[in-house]
């Protein structure tokens, strides 16, 4: 099976892409380490995200989609994939469905995994890491036990202000990919509040795999 993973920051889409990982037996590809995996083989489309890498700049679209199309071709997607943190933008994923086609490979579903705002927030400003285990607790979900609370931090990143900033960036710049692929039915909705293994649940009857 074949898929793209949507939703906002705080969504649960790592923990339900594993599951769906664990039970479909696909890979889990993510623009990151595709590149990665490019520059260190020494790829020629490697050398060229390379440059960009080594000077700060972002690897242009032009150069993630073949790198994307090059990596769901090898052998161990032959079962399939799921696309997680790509596309982030119509425009990316207008170029990509070209791409695709150009490569003949058809995608199954895109998965959508819906929020509330206000519960992202809650999720992400509860969260507190432990700088010794690196464990992250939530102030309500999995509090801390008492004796390692006193020295857990707050990441900057889970702030309100940071939270609010990056579901503002996912409204304005990633959301517009759902009307697109929507319009060629392949969109997924699934309610993403409740137990992980509840959202599971969704997400494998949304995929027809109950």
């Amino acid at each position: 099976m074949r898929l793209i993973l949507v939703g906002p920051p705080g969504a649960g889409k790592g923990t339900q892409a594993a599951e769906l990982i664990s039970r479909l037996q696909i890979q889990h590809l993510s623009t990151g380490d595709m590149l990665r995996a490019a520059v260190s083989q020494g790829t020629e489309l490697g050398k060229q995200a390379d440059g960009h890498m080594r000077s700060g700049g972002l690897v242009p679209d032009d150069l993630v989609i073949p790198i994307v199309i090059e990596r769901i071709q090898q052998p161990d997607c032959q079962n399939g994939f799921i696309l997680d943190g790509f596309p982030r933008t119509r425009p990316q994923a207008e170029a990509l469905d070209t791409a695709l086609q150009a490569a003949g490979v058809q995608l199954d579903a895109v998965l959508l995994i819906e929020v509330p705002d206000e519960l992202i927030v809650e999720r992400i400003t509860g969260r507190r890491m432990d700088p010794v285990t690196k464990v992250i607790y939530h102030l309500k979900f999995n509090p801390p036990p008492a004796e390692v609370a006193d020295r857990l931090e707050h990441r900057k990143d889970d702030t309100e202000q940071a939270c609010r900033a990056r579901l503002g960036k996912y409204h304005s710049e990633t959301a517009p990919i759902i009307p697109f692929y929507e319009s060629r039915g392949l969109l997924r909705r699934i309610d993403g509040v409740g137990t992980p293994q509840a959202i599971t649940a969704r997400a494998f009857e949304a995929l027809g795999l109950t």
